[in-house]
């Protein structure tokens, strides 16, 4: 019997991402009309996942500079970098460490900070635009971009995202999940990362006869045989929260069917769900998950913190997740033999696609925002843009930088050969050995991937086909697009 372990309520860094990352063919969306500064490459790595913290000590962050800032009073700031979250996490540590750096450089000002766990972030985060009663600064995921700037919620920070003191080292290409009408909403936050990789325990698929992990489902099925025999999951997967198997799954396998252009069509508002080649993928998807034994029986009952922790117990030889499980399984398993054996691996090739290349989805979730409320008061506004300038700059990139192997948004030098195998492992698997792709849902809109996401749970219960998934999810992007 499986053991039923309690999650750790960790948020994703990233769950719904979309960035152009260097050597990618991901589809390239239109950026904003108006003149953008020069977006110079990070001077040494490109923006990274957040992998796994190495086994050095902590480098500090440079301080917050104390600068004049006018505003004396409260800024409400809603997030999810929970401290349990941040352990081992470079993208939420570096958020953390560089928000108390500014804190203490400004004692005029008091951060009133409300922290969730990142399910728990979505919704209340929605709730609170709902009622025209969104924090002073919070994140903001691309998805829900479009709709909130038109409802008046979000403040412009184009001219200052221009006028930044590192406007000329931003990598323009992660601010357009949160562009509408060529303006500028929100500025990069965390860091790049991917939401597809499968972490697999190498010497138990040698025990089931394979070197390192399948490149085809079939040889999948095959080693499911065996793992099944035993008593084991061959990959566990979480999906009680809906958006796993559209963030984690499907935004990855789609590619293998659809290519490119079929999303930058989707992102165009030209495109169409229920394209034969987006209804494959969706078929072989419900193919995998209800026809076969691979996945865990319960994957729509458990979270994705659950499926993590089937393998952490061995109760599974493989999980697929983001690049925060990574992470959070490296911290997990230090010390433990399996922490030397996890490996990673793209999502195999589906027997049918035609467009495979060793794709894994990379890029940007999240933004960090400033209400239109907060910009009523002109000294307030400029407190809220300092601090949102300050987590994005040079402060947190030398940190994650430092202690992470991450480069963040303005560079940092990375010496890599400082940290672990897992480390460096992991952080050629994202940038270095596979090409990246996009993340469907940090494009569009929230109302498109609900339906498509609780239908898309539905259909691998085989309660819903695909075609009738493809459609209804067309009729929300229709009525998305005001068609």
């Amino acid at each position: 019997m499986k053991k039923k372990l309690v999650s750790i309520l960790l948020a994703t860094a990233m769950v719904a991402t979309l960035a152009g990352c260097g050597g990618s063919d991901a589809p390239a969306a239109e950026a904003p009309a108006a003149e953008e500064p020069a977006a110079e490459e990070p001077a040494a790595e490109e923006p990274a996942a957040e992998e796994p913290a190495a086994e050095e000590p902590a480098a500090e962050a440079p301080a917050a500079a104390d600068g004049e800032l006018a505003y004396n009073g409260n800024i409400s700031i809603m997030h999810f970098s929970t401290s349990e979250e941040s352990e081992g996490n470079g993208g939420s540590d570096g958020f953390r460490t560089c928000l108390a750096q500014w804190q203490d450089a400004h004692g005029n000002i008091t951060l009133d900070e409300e922290v969730l766990a990142n399910d728990d972030y979505k919704t209340q985060i929605a709730t609170r635009a709902a009622a025209d009663d969104l924090p002073d600064v919070f994140l903001l995921q691309g998805m829900n971009t479009i709709n909130w700037s038109k409802q008046g919620l979000l403040y412009d920070l184009t001219d200052s995202i221009k006028s930044s003191p590192y406007a000329s080292n931003y990598n323009m290409d992660y601010l357009i999940p949160f562009t509408a009408d060529g303006k500028y909403y929100a500025y990069p936050a965390l860091t790049g990362g991917t939401c597809t990789v499968v972490i697999y325990d190498e010497a138990m698929w040698k025990e089931a006869g394979f070197d390192s992990f399948p490149t085809t489902w079939a040889d999948v099925e095959k080693a499911a045989e065996y793992f099944g025999g035993e008593g084991i999951d061959t990959i566990a997967f979480g999906n009680s929260g809906q958006w796993q198997l559209n963030s984690c799954f499907v935004s990855c396998l789609g590619y293998q069917y659809t290519g490119t252009q079929w999303f930058s069509d989707i992102i165009a508002g030209t495109g169409d769900f229920e394209a034969p080649e987006f209804v494959a993928a969706l078929t072989e998807t419900q193919r995998l998950f209800h026809d076969t034994s691979i996945f865990n029986k319960d994957f729509n009952a458990i979270s994705n913190e659950d499926a993590r922790e089937y393998y952490i117990s061995g109760d599974a030889a493989a999980f697929i997740g983001g690049n925060w499980d990574a992470s959070y399984i490296q911290a997990s398993l230090e010390g433990d033999p399996k922490f030397d054996t996890t490996k990673f691996a793209v999502l195999p090739q589906a027997a049918d696609a035609t467009k495979y290349e060793k794709f894994q989805n990379i890029g940007l979730g999240y933004g960090m925002a400033i209400s239109a409320k907060a910009a009523e008061d002109p000294d307030k506004l400029a407190a809220c843009i300092d601090l949102c300038q300050y987590l994005t700059g040079t402060a947190f990139s030398e940190y994650v930088g430092a202690n992470y192997a991450l480069a963040g948004f303005c560079g940092s030098d990375v010496d890599l050969s400082k940290f672990d195998t897992y480390t460096q492992d992991f952080y050629n698997f994202s940038y270095v050995d596979n090409k990246g792709c996009e993340i469907y849902d940090s494009y569009v809109d929230g109302s498109v991937w609900s339906v498509l996401n609780t239908e898309m749970q539905e259909m691998v219960n085989g309660d819903k086909d695909p075609a009738t998934v493809a459609a209804d999810t067309q009729a929300a992007y229709k009525a998305y697009l005001g068609q």
